[in-house]
């Protein structure tokens, strides 16, 4: 079998990752493969320690937090390669992942995207699936390849053939956080174009693991910046493929819902799940009212 690695980069997505994260994740990828460790801020502060440890590693900062769709647009300008691989850094490439992802990189398959499959589906849910469920047990086959053909797959890890692209801006960076994959993969399927899941590409991914939501002092700052891209993003995907009224439809009863959560736990003096529904609250308003996914934390 012909070696194409050399045709492939490794964009790893970080925001104050943690090193031992990040280091588990590097170390499951072929060390003949490039990578990119695209830090969504200004500064990469163990670059020193990546660059010592490594040689096939290019560490790029993005200036500011962009979210996981600006700040993949950004690495993937980059990349000089045809095809790209991007991943969560909360993640390991498991049983020959890199050999088996070879047989992909071929003129003669076909795809815009291929998404990868959990480990005996630890996450509890599948990485990929159709946009009419209903048709989720029956119409998911596997070709010779191994490849399902899906309707989306999720974003923590993504093999992309940028030669079906025309530009290299390919995630629609209004999203900071959710459903920006959904959205993309939906772009793909209304233009015609293919997208996979592989029952070869094995990834253990841990989850939540990634950025600053290890540090136990930043758990409530991660937990608003979640629940309000959360409720945001779910709209504004449900409004920009849709309408606005399906969208408001949809999604009245959770804002609803939300007021009187927030009045419930306050009286509870339950911290965690005021915060956890003032901010769904707060993120699904701005969104309903045309305001941009601009919360940070």
């Amino acid at each position: 079998m012909k070696n194409n690695l050399s045709n492939l980069t490794v964009n790893i997505l970080t925001y104050k990752t943690n090193t031992e994260i990040l280091k588990q994740c590097i170390n499951s990828i072929d060390r003949s493969v490039f990578i990119n460790i695209v830090e969504n801020s200004p500064i990469f502060k163990n670059e020193k320690y990546f660059r010592n440890l490594y040689n096939n590693i290019n560490i790029i900062c993005t200036g500011s937090n962009l979210g996981y769709a600006g700040g993949h647009n950004f690495g993937i300008s980059k990349v000089k390669t045809r095809y790209v691989l991007i991943l969560n850094p909360d993640l390991v490439c498991m049983n020959s992942y890199f050999d088996k992802l070879n047989n992909y990189l071929d003129e003669n398959i076909n795809f815009h995207v291929i998404g990868s499959q959990y480990e005996t589906n630890k996450m509890n849910k599948p990485a990929y699936g159709l946009f009419d469920q209903k048709k989720f047990n029956t119409n998911i086959t596997v070709d010779q390849n191994n490849l399902q053909k899906v309707d989306w797959v999720v974003g923590c890890s993504m093999l992309i053939d940028l030669n079906k692209f025309s530009n290299k801006k390919i995630f629609d960076d209004n999203f900071f956080l959710f459903y920006e994959e959904t959205d993309f993969c939906r772009t793909i399927k209304l233009n015609k174009g293919l997208v996979f899941s592989s029952k070869d590409l094995i990834i253990d991914h841990y989850g939540e693991k990634g950025s600053f939501a290890t540090e136990l002092d930043k758990k409530y700052s991660y937990l608003k910046l979640r629940n309000w891209h959360l409720m945001w993003s779910s709209f504004y995907y449900y409004k920009k493929n849709y309408s606005y009224n399906y969208a408001f439809k949809l999604l009245i009863g959770s804002l609803i819902k939300s007021i009187f959560k927030v009045i419930i736990f306050a009286i509870l003096f339950n911290k965690h799940k005021f915060i956890k529904h003032l901010y769904r609250f707060l993120g699904l308003f701005n969104s309903m009212i045309g305001k941009s996914s601009s919360f940070r934390q």
